[in-house]
């Protein structure tokens, strides 16, 4: 790959992540910026802010001139993207994604890529629960984690490369993993939380409750205000692993409820301060 200041870099997708990508670039790397989206109102918005130097609503005129590639598309689309426009990436291009799941998709894509193409898959935790390209300056990637799943058949100057320009974005810490552990872990940590979000909020029909409100049911529920679609795309395409952490996380409730309703106080606290020490753990890591 030549020095990115001498690339010209690809981005399919406007959304909150296509956005705050090419503004991160922008601000940081003096690479020539395009994008394409099919929404022309979002490309040209971007267009406008000068965010981007040029705008596509054709993603094939778009490709054909890009060194490196991020795919900012919803996962589902994300392998029918590729393979429709197998014949319109530049050769030797590299392309990475954003996409939060990763076995699947890493899978249908590597079978469909050609040779003289790099795809290193890649996950940004740095989104937000609200979408569209008029967010992305509120999506904020400094000191943020940025999770790297590589092929076998990836090359190691690519990938040192592209670790090198997340750096250059503002990302604080690059995990490199493969794409199962990856999904079983997000499982967790993202989808997980939004589930038990979603589920607090769907369980009060009271809408006036928040003026009980002291911050933690704030805290608690902000990512239930998440952008349906594409978490309804993400909690499918990962189901396994997250119907596992979901029965996971009701046994745990379940023994602390059993803990409540048979008065055991001093195994009450033992257990939350279990917690306490295992959490305080974590937020060393």
């Amino acid at each position: 790959m030549k020095p990115i200041e001498d690339c010209t870099v690809g981005i399919a997708g406007m959304g909150i992540m296509g956005g705050a990508v090419a503004m991160a670039l922008g601000k940081l790397v003096p690479a020539r910026i395009l994008a394409c989206d099919p929404d022309v109102r979002a490309a040209g918005a971007a267009l406008a802010d000068g965010v981007i130097h040029e705008a596509f609503t054709d993603a094939g005129e778009m490709l054909e001139r890009c060194d490196l590639v991020y795919l900012c598309v919803n996962p589902s689309a994300l392998p029918g993207f590729i393979g429709a426009r197998m014949g319109d990436f530049k050769t030797g291009a590299l392309i990475t994604d954003i996409a939060g799941v990763k076995g699947n998709i890493a899978k249908v894509v590597e079978e469909k890529l050609r040779d003289d193409l790099d795809y290193i898959p890649g996950h940004p935790m740095a989104g937000s629960e609200k979408g569209g390209y008029a967010q992305a300056r509120n999506c904020d990637f400094r000191g943020k984690n940025y999770i790297l799943t590589p092929l076998k058949r990836n090359r190691a100057e690519n990938l040192s490369y592209l670790a090198g320009l997340i750096r250059r974005m503002g990302f604080g810490r690059i995990t490199v993993t493969t794409p199962e552990d990856h999904d079983r872990k997000i499982a967790f940590t993202s989808q997980l939380c939004h589930v038990i979000a979603a589920s607090l909020v769907d369980c009060e029909a009271d809408t006036e409750i928040t003026r009980f409100g002291g911050g933690s049911f704030e805290d608690l529920t902000r990512i239930a205000m998440l952008n349906a679609p594409m978490w309804t795309e993400l909690f499918l395409e990962n189901r396994g692993e997250l119907l596992a952490r979901i029965d996971q996380f009701g046994e745990s409730l379940a023994a602390i409820r059993a803990l409540i309703a048979g008065d055991s106080a001093a195994a009450l606290e033992a257990r939350l301060g279990a917690v306490r020490e295992r959490r305080a753990a974590m937020a060393e890591q």
